[in-house]
């Protein structure tokens, strides 16, 4: 067997999958590689090129010969292979949650995360059938530019599937790859989403160009534009933070900085304890109480479920001693906690207390962890194979009011929240209540110390970039951080320490094109581009075969 022929087998795709898990957070640093995403997505393009071919000839004079096998079958397994070696090594920590912590059966837990990354695997299994069954026409009536952007559009519709459908999982999406390179200036037009799709069109460009016609000069004006823009701004990466000096791709109209002081507090405490009455709830009542009643900082923020337990089962005097500490300090704080009761239902929240105010901030959790948060019909058979606190919380709305204090608009989520931009991108709406930073509470303690701290610190970062706002990430076991409005991490305490992180942010009030258009329609701007080019070379196709 050649050497082609090996690198074309079935099985390499599963290879290839690992390797964009890696350019997304490799397992070794936790850091992008956005040339890596690029490349294993290539080489998936490549054995789709390949397998569309005779299986008689494996030579390039096949390129322009109309009798070629459409394979959408095994277009479909190569994506499938692809996504299944992505997803399983991007999430593979879920085993830490349901086995560790969850005392499920380590079998089982393997085939659960397993079967979780093959169904999700199946956007783009499909995404590669549809794309086999239209390579042949693209080749002969295209002129081989509409391949690029056919691969680029059904890539980007798999990964907005995923992202929204069945409430949406889109843990790992390609464009986080690129926060660290050229493409990245794209988020305060796009967002992720569009990151990704310009990714996937260079990975198609670097197998095709080589066939592609001179009627291609668009495609490749249009990509070498995008590339052009993209490395002047990484090249003037460190630009003024006002946005004055040179070009700055992710802050080009920044607004005016409102400057506070926050101070962010990491309990670390350790998941199997936390729930715990005796031991980890005390500890975390205790700590958190200590660092809230001394902190000196304009802002301070306690994480997801700091207090892990509602208000009524709180020590007495608690309650109200926060309320009165900062009901008459020039201070203000945002802690999670979980609020409710058997009638009204439980919600995973975030309690704010400032002075002058008559009740207490709250923000309820809006998008809910999937057997977390909230038990799928029919899944309750596998929840109650776990030892793990899990229920049927109550949704928050979307767009929830910001925590106003000293001119900053603070915007909360928890936890995996910030994987939706268009969620938050909702509270932009109006320009004159538009949040002037984000504010996350996590406890990623469930799944150790493992590269979910780091994917989730990547994923806080894009927000940033997308919105250029700062974040601050206040979090049990890390990371807990800083984020500038330039995605840039300018605080960040150790993992798995006790600390408090003190800092400086600056809040923003412009709003970037994303902000804007996400505010209004979410992502389906970006669904109707992909469909409308998908579309139109099924109508080519039909016509060429008619």
């Amino acid at each position: 067997m050649s050497f082609e022929r090996r690198l074309a087998c079935t099985p390499m795709a599963l290879v290839a999958g690992y390797l964009q898990a890696c350019a997304i957070s490799d397992p070794w640093t936790g850091q992008p590689h956005w040339w890596l995403q690029v490349l294993s997505l290539a080489f998936l393009v490549w054995q789709l090129n390949l397998r569309s071919l005779r299986k008689s000839s494996w030579s390039s004079s096949t390129w322009d010969n109309p009798r070629t096998e459409p394979g959408w079958g095994s277009g479909f397994a190569l994506g499938w292979l692809f996504g299944l070696g992505w997803l399983t090594g991007t999430f593979w920590w879920l085993f830490i949650s349901m086995h560790t912590y969850g005392g499920l059966n380590s079998v089982l837990a393997v085939l659960a995360v397993v079967g979780l990354a093959g169904f999700l695997a199946l956007y783009y299994g499909f995404a590669c059938a549809v794309f086999m069954a239209l390579l042949p026409s693209t080749r002969t009536t295209g002129g081989g530019a509409s391949t690029v952007l056919v691969f680029a559009a059904l890539w980007t519709l798999a990964e907005l599937a995923r992202g929204s459908w069945l409430t949406g999982f889109p843990w790992g999406a390609g464009g986080y790859a690129h926060l660290d390179g050229p493409l990245v200036f794209i988020a305060r037009y796009g967002g992720v989403y569009s990151i990704g799709f310009v990714a996937a069109a260079l990975a198609a460009l670097l197998v095709l160009s080589p066939r592609l016609r001179w009627q291609s000069w668009p495609v490749y004006a249009g990509l070498g534009l995008v590339l052009a823009s993209g490395a002047a701004g990484w090249a003037a990466r460190e630009c003024a933070v006002d946005g004055t000096a040179g070009f700055c791709p992710a802050s080009a109209a920044p607004g005016k900085p409102l400057s506070m002081s926050v101070a962010l507090l990491q309990g670390n405490i350790p998941q199997d304890e936390k729930f715990v009455p005796g031991t980890g709830v005390m500890d975390s009542l205790r700590w958190y109480g200590e660092q809230l009643r001394d902190a000196q900082a304009t802002l301070v923020v306690a994480p997801e479920t700091a207090l892990p337990v509602l208000p009524r089962q709180l020590p007495a005097g608690y309650w109200e001693s926060l309320a009165a500490r900062f009901g008459t300090e020039p201070q203000a704080a945002l802690m999670g906690m979980p609020l409710g009761d058997m009638e009204a239902g439980y919600t995973n929240s975030v309690v704010g207390f400032k002075p002058g105010q008559t009740e207490p901030y709250r923000y309820d959790k809006h998008h809910l962890v999937p057997f977390g948060e909230f038990i799928p019909p029919f899944f309750k058979w596998f929840t109650q194979m776990m030892n793990i606190p899990l229920g049927d919380f109550e949704r928050g709305s979307v767009g929830q009011a910001s925590f106003e204090w000293q001119g900053q608009r603070l915007a909360p989520n928890v936890c995996y929240e910030d994987l939706f931009g268009e969620e938050l991108a909702a509270r932009f709406a109006a320009p004159a209540s538009a949040p002037t930073a984000l504010v996350n509470f996590s406890n990623i303690a469930w799944f150790g110390d493992s590269v979910a701290i780091a994917q989730h610190l990547q994923i806080s970062r894009m927000r940033s970039l997308e919105f250029e706002r700062p974040m601050l990430r206040a979090t049990n076991t890390g990371a807990t951080a800083v984020i500038d409005h330039r995605g840039q991490v300018t605080h960040e305490l150790p993992r798995l320490t006790r600390g408090v992180l003190l800092g400086q942010f600056e809040g923003r009030t412009n709003l970037t094109p994303f902000a804007q258009w996400a505010s209004r329609f979410g992502l389906w701007p970006l669904w109707a581009l992909c469909l409308a080019v998908v579309l139109w070379r099924v109508a080519a196709t039909l016509r060429a075969r008619s």
